[in-house]
């Protein structure tokens, strides 16, 4: 299990972080999610850090909370020592009703974090995110207030998820220009069948130096390589019932064509390959698997011994290519000679 740096921070994260969204469920999506008591989460954490992985990632809203109070009591039941496992968790979604039980305002982040805290019986996190991007609150006041929680050494790095790239390097300019903490990572949706992530964010990531936490890397299941389009195609899978993230079937179809040869040669299942191929991408700092059952997260921890050859990469980047879109192409045809001077250059 490799380890990589958080973005441009000194903090070491495992390439795979343990997702705890199968923690808890009962009603509503948690439940269509996952329903795992006490019992079974201990068994899963214990195997994600007998296997190398030191990073777990929940959210306020996990299970309406449940799932950190689970993933704290887990530490606690397997005796974990807090500098040997990074906990991030998230706030944006609803907590309580009102007008003001949601979003990423000072008053919402300052009560999510007492009660994030309590949850998971920690006296701090080491990475708190803002969930999702809030058109409600001024980027300013969402950064202020994660930059009050770091200096009252509640929060130790902040990130945040599913925000767009212009929204991400705006806040980061707040911060440069208040002298605040920045934002250190986003956590996004990215697999080898949708890659939209490469258009605009992951150039951002590089320039700006953040690291990337990829969720629901097999897209919801899809990419195991167990279910095909049709009538029957998904029975007994949970795209059944919660149908997420949006995937393009036929996309995905010609993907699965290309990993499953590459899995057959090596032994290995579809989903390893599928998150083999994310490891390999060079922006990505860690990809983030849940699980329901021992065998589903062994399966998935395999997956950091697969090494793709420059071949199978090529296969699959040639099937999963994303279609040419303005101003990409643009920037393809009118970079052209300066690249090849830059290459040229040994730089």
């Amino acid at each position: 299990m490799r380890n990589h740096p958080l973005g441009r921070t000194g903090l070491f994260v495992s390439e795979l972080c343990l997702g705890t969204m199968t923690f808890g469920g009962t009603d509503g999506i948690w439940g269509k999610i996952g329903d795992l008591g006490q019992a079974d989460a201990d068994r899963l954490v214990g195997q994600a850090i007998d296997a190398g992985i030191n990073f777990i990632d929940t959210a306020d809203v996990y299970s309406g909370g449940v799932s950190e109070t689970i993933t704290g009591q887990a530490l606690k039941n397997l005796k974990i020592p807090r500098e040997s496992v990074v906990v991030a968790t998230k706030v944006f979604g609803e907590t309580s009703p009102g007008a003001n039980g949601r979003g990423a305002s000072r008053g919402h982040i300052l009560d999510g974090v007492k009660a994030s805290l309590k949850r998971l019986q920690l006296d701090h996190i080491d990475l708190y995110q803002i969930h999702g991007f809030d058109p409600a609150t001024p980027i300013e006041e969402t950064v202020r207030a994660l930059d009050q929680l770091v200096r009252h050494g509640h929060v130790r790095y902040v990130g945040v998820s599913n925000w767009a790239a212009w929204q991400i390097v705006k806040a980061l300019g707040v911060a440069e220009r208040l002298g605040l903490s920045r934002f250190e990572s986003l956590q996004a949706y990215y697999t080898v069948a949708g890659r939209d992530l490469e258009r605009e964010i992951v150039p951002m990531l590089k320039s700006e130096g953040l690291g990337l936490m990829v969720w629901s890397p097999l897209a919801g299941g899809l990419l195991s390589g167990k279910y095909r389009t049709g009538a029957n195609a998904e029975a007994g899978s949970r795209r059944q019932s919660f149908d997420f993230p949006p995937v393009d079937r036929a996309r995905a179809d010609v993907v699965i064509d290309a990993m499953r040869p590459i899995a057959e040669a090596r032994g290995v299942s579809v989903a390893q390959v599928a998150l083999a191929w994310l490891l390999h991408q060079p922006q990505v700092t860690s990809v983030i698997v849940g699980a329901k059952r021992p065998d589903q997260l062994a399966d998935n921890i395999a997956a950091t011994n697969v090494t793709l050859g420059a071949d199978e990469l090529k296969a699959l980047g040639d099937a999963s290519a994303l279609p040419a879109e303005y101003p990409g192409w643009m920037f393809e045809r009118q970079g052209e000679i300066r690249r090849r001077q830059l290459a040229d250059s040994g730089r």
